[in-house]
């Protein structure tokens, strides 16, 4: 699922920068930027952590 991964992490980078730009219609590229980045690193966390809640959710199929 990498292509889906990727486009997860591109829409929270998106996101981010909209939201910057709702906030403060004035940013500068600088903070666009680091919100873009933000938002990727975010996004990608947040799949990290669902998908071990998903893990963790799962019946164990040895027991």
């Amino acid at each position: 699922m990498g292509i889906l991964d990727t486009i997860g992490e591109i829409a929270g980078a998106v996101a981010a920068v909209e939201a910057t730009e709702k906030v403060d219609p004035d940013a500068g590229l600088l903070t666009k930027g680091i919100a873009a980045v933000a938002g990727f690193k975010g996004a990608e966390k947040l799949e990290e952590v669902l998908e071990e809640k998903k893990d963790d959710a799962q019946p164990d199929a040895s027991a």
